[in-house]
């Protein structure tokens, strides 16, 4: 039940927000889905692949000389 307290709104104004209320009260149908995480803060991207021990490790390393 809708109760107009002050002024005198017109046919439309009153469809208006019919429609609006209606439009909430039905639940606007299915969420969208989340979006997948990106991978820019993940904390795997901080972890360094392991160095096994064998010719040409230390320049694996990244400490080339």
């Amino acid at each position: 039940m809708i109760k107009i307290v002050r002024g005198e709104p017109t046919a439309e104004e009153l469809a208006a927000i019919v429609t609006v209320i209606a439009a909430k009260a039905s639940g606007g149908g299915t969420p969208a889905p989340a979006p997948a995480p990106s991978e820019w803060n993940s904390p795997a991207r901080l972890v360094r692949t392991p160095l096994h021990p064998g010719p040409g490790a230390w320049q694996a390393s990244g400490w080339a000389r």
